[in-house]
């Protein structure tokens, strides 16, 4: 492995580039173990791929940013390191594949020329904070949330009390009461909200807590109606360090908040929440409203005499795809890009011919596609024009034809069939036998290669998700068939529930009968949820059982989607959320490294991050003197339980309040520097004494 040099203005970020570089060299000589390696790189946004030898890379994007200039550089680190493609995901990040491990340092560095992270993309952390992607411009909304999404980005990036949760923790600011971020699928959802007392008008947020998809989909609680915009980052840190303390660190499947919610129950999470207070770096955060200014129109361009090249085309595109924007005279554009994979050369063409027609700020949106801002109408055309050219003006922006998919069994370790060839071939069936369904916003088809939803299954009103079945001594591509889900606004929504498992290829006619059925018994106007409450889970489970008989198999339904050859199955190791670490000597080694950044931080007057520096130094420390006795505790509660009877109670530590006592000083103090110093004091006492036993004993065995 070469090494490379880079000069960047953060010196932040440079670190961290050239601490990538010097990791994946220690872990390729063998001196950093796999587990912890993964655990490394999954943070710093580089994912293993199902194919062997090559890496995902996903770049972080805040609430689906770009500029033309930053999705150039996207565009070129693709052509130079990757495979010469965009996946632009339902997190509205970019995802680049084919990726060589030696080169995402310099990859990285490429990308923060131009202000573009990869850090906490993947693994245990804070992931990608989402917004409605038409954010500022929308005419219902109350207020642009892009500022506040902003704040809890660069708030929570590298803030050591998410580095190394359970598990990952998302975020979505939906822009209105439409809920277009799904609030109530995520760990925290805010909605935006305006009360006026005594005549003067306050900004704050609806709470939604402890949402998710995944194998088993919760709604998200409702907390608060109205919190005060300044407590939106004190509240969500609270959150986090209560998830991080409390939460599973064993079984990674029911590593997630809203599992926390289930076994404990919300009054004393919400408890709990409120404990954590005292401790935070801040009791109140005035988020800076201009954070994100809009973007300024475009100059534009005398186009008024252009005329769309297909009239008819254009007329069905401008219904479905343009929209008013709040500001007059303005309109956005939505761009359905099929399955989210945007070639670097359709890049390339389509910044090219937008510029100067558009505004320089394109986002990414929920279901993969763009959404352009400040068009004046009389540029319309000349868009229609250049996107048509690029394969990129089908009309029906998300609607029943626009099928929502994660890359499945093309890139993901998880993947178990091939969602990228149904989400064409469903889409291919609707603009051909449904057409008049590209005017249908209200009914939506999601597609995930597995059951983990990334493609958002969960919510659908119609979702898929890949699975098995066997038949014939052989095994067969199905498709789980999710009904029912979907949004109902402001904070409110539905988990799709699971109907029947079919061959894949049987997937077309899953989709004609219950399409064929919705149209001819439901009442005039009756919305897919009603009707499907109505005719019960039951109706839908007779109506398609004769779908999943496996008696009349053909040939070709043991071979999936967009595959010549016959199905198997071929799961890989997800990396989706990292992995737990238990080697103690690696975590030794941890807690050392813990140590010199509590000392840091301290030094730099940071008392509230070196406090949680300290805190970490505790419980790893704990950890893994645990683990060296074989108890394994299943969150950071239960270690510091563990080890008071483990070891305080038997003598072999001693602390006058015991373990517990000390180390939860974090959320009975203020962050101050007096104690700050004094809990720094008490951790290196701490590691002393640790380090001189696991030694006493390698001594002992020797």
């Amino acid at each position: 492995m070469q090494s490379f040099r880079t000069e960047l203005e953060n010196p932040v970020v440079e670190k961290e580039i050239i601490d990538l570089e010097r990791k994946i060299r220690q872990y390729q000589e063998g001196k950093i173990a796999e587990e912890k390696f993964r655990s490394l790189r999954l943070a710093r946004g580089v994912y293993g791929q199902r194919q062997p030898g090559v890496q995902m890379v996903r770049i972080k994007l805040p609430f689906g940013k770009v500029t033309f200039k930053q999705l150039l550089t996207i565009a070129d680190i693709s052509d130079e390191y990757a495979s010469s493609n965009l996946h632009l995901t339902t997190r509205q990040d970019i995802q680049i594949h084919y990726v060589s491990l030696d080169r995402t340092p310099e990859l990285w560095a490429k990308l923060a020329q131009d202000d573009i992270t990869l850090r906490e993309a993947c693994g245990n952390t804070v992931r990608n904070i989402t917004a409605s992607p038409n954010a500022g411009i929308d005419p219902e909304e109350p207020f642009d949330v892009s500022p506040y999404a902003h704040a809890l980005f660069s708030y929570f990036l590298r803030n050591p009390i998410c580095q190394e949760m359970g598990r990952k923790f998302k975020f979505a600011f939906s822009s209105s009461v439409r809920d277009t971020a799904f609030s109530y699928a995520h760990d925290l959802g805010f909605i935006p909200k305006i009360r006026v007392i005594n005549g003067v008008e306050e900004r704050g947020f609806k709470v939604m807590l402890g949402g998710g998809l995944g194998a088993q989909p919760m709604i998200a609680h409702v907390v608060h109606e109205f919190l005060p915009e300044d407590q939106l980052i004190p509240y969500s840190e609270s959150v986090l360090r209560v998830f991080d303390r409390y939460g599973e660190r064993n079984n990674r499947n029911k590593a997630r908040f809203k599992f926390l919610i289930q076994k404990m129950g919300l009054e004393e999470v919400l408890r709990l929440i409120d404990e954590e207070r005292t401790a935070n770096k801040v009791k109140s955060f005035v988020v800076d409203r201009d954070a994100v200014p809009q973007p300024a129109p475009s100059a534009g361009t005398d186009v008024e005499t252009l005329s769309a090249s297909k009239p008819m085309a254009y007329e069905i595109w401008e219904k479905t795809n343009v929209y008013p924007q709040k500001q007059e005279d303005f309109y956005s554009i939505y761009i359905k890009v099929p399955t989210g994979d945007l070639s670097t050369a359709k890049a390339r063409k389509l910044v090219e011919g937008v510029r100067g027609h558009i505004a320089d700020e394109i986002r990414i949106t929920q279901n993969q596609g763009l959404l352009f801002k400040f068009v004046r109408k009389s540029a319309l055309p000349h868009i229609f024009n250049v996107l048509d050219g690029l394969d990129l003006a089908q009309p029906g922006f998300d609607s029943v034809a626009d099928v929502t998919t994660c890359p499945g069994t093309d890139t993901c370790n998880l993947g178990i069939s091939n969602s990228t060839e149904m989400a064409r071939v469903l889409e291919t069936l609707i603009y051909e036998e449904y057409a008049d369904l590209i005017y249908n916003r209200e009914l939506k088809i999601k597609i995930s290669g597995c059951m983990n939803s990334c493609g958002q299954h969960g919510l659908a009103h119609i979702g898929f998700h890949g699975s098995s079945l066997k038949a014939a001594g052989k095994v067969v591509p199905a498709a789980q068939v999710m009904l029912g889900g979907g949004t109902l606004g402001d904070g409110l929504g539905r988990a799709a529930e699971r109907i029947i498992k079919v061959p894949s290829k049987r997937v077309t006619h899953v989709l004609q009968l219950i399409l064929n059925d919705y149209a001819e018994n439901a009442s005039e106007e009756e919305l897919f949820h009603h009707y499907y409450d109505r005719q019960t889970k039951d109706y839908f489970y007779r109506l398609l059982k004769p779908l999943a008989d496996l008696t009349t198999l053909r040939d070709e339904e043991f071979v999936d989607w967009g595959h010549e050859e016959t199905f198997q199955t071929a799961i890989g190791v997800g990396e989706c959320a990292g992995v737990v670490i238990d080697l103690v000597a690696t975590l030794l080694f941890e807690v050392e490294e813990k140590l010199a950044w509590a000392n840091e931080s301290y030094n730099a007057g940071a008392y509230a991050d070196a406090i949680y520096h300290v805190y970490s130094v505790f419980i790893s420390g704990a950890k893994a003197l645990l683990l060296d006795k074989g108890i394994q505790s299943s969150s950071q509660h239960a270690i510091i339980k563990d080890f008071d009877t483990n070891f305080v109670e038997t003598g072999e530590f001693s602390f006058p309040e015991g373990f517990g006592g000390q180390v939860l000083q974090i959320n009975r103090q203020e962050p101050s520097e007096t104690f700050a110093k004094q809990y720094l004091a008490a951790a290196i006492g701490f590691y002393e004494a640790a380090t001189a036993k696991r030694e006493n004993k390698d001594t002992v065995n020797a």
